[in-house]
């Protein structure tokens, strides 16, 4: 499943990511030299952040590459790091969970009454579908992680902000 997450997430906020670069980099181009920039760019790339956040959300959860306090995990004993863990990933797991109820009811209600972009008129619901999916497969991987052991990490070790 692990690689399966991987694969399918990463080929999508990759792609979603590239769509952005070129898109800048026509609409530069456009912009410079046709002194015209193509229509509806912002609104495009904005709609490819969101296909960038959210399919990279479980990849980020399942790699425990969030940002977190871990000051005082040092002097903490391994049983409550541990309670810790487990309590951390059954509400990050709950919450999204909810949050994913809630996108695909509101994604319902946009595609009842038609709900667009303003420029391009592209339909709303399909990218909260898909929001709502992602937030969803995260919070089963954050479920799925309750019973792992917290990894323990070397000083300095880890994501660098």
């Amino acid at each position: 499943m692990k690689r399966t997450l991987e694969l399918l997430c990463g080929l999508l906020s990759g792609g979603a990511l590239f769509a952005i670069m070129a898109l800048t980099f026509f609409d530069v181009l456009g912009r410079k030299f046709l002194s015209n920039s193509i229509t509806g760019s912002l609104e495009l790339t904005e709609l490819l952040m969101v296909v960038v956040i959210f399919g990279a959300l479980p990849l980020v959860s399942e790699r425990g590459e969030h940002v977190e306090f871990d000051s005082l995990d040092p002097y903490l004993p391994h049983w409550v790091r541990r309670a810790q863990a487990y309590v951390v990933h059954l509400l990050c797991g709950a919450v999204l969970l909810a949050l994913a109820w809630l996108m695909w009811r509101t994604a319902g209600e946009f595609l009842a009454t038609g709900e667009t972009t303003a420029q391009l008129l592209i339909l709303k619901a399909p990218f909260l579908y898909g929001m709502a999916v992602l937030c969803a497969a995260t919070g089963v991987v954050h479920l799925m992680m309750m019973g792992k052991v917290p990894v323990e990490r070397a000083e300095g070790e880890g994501v660098a902000l």
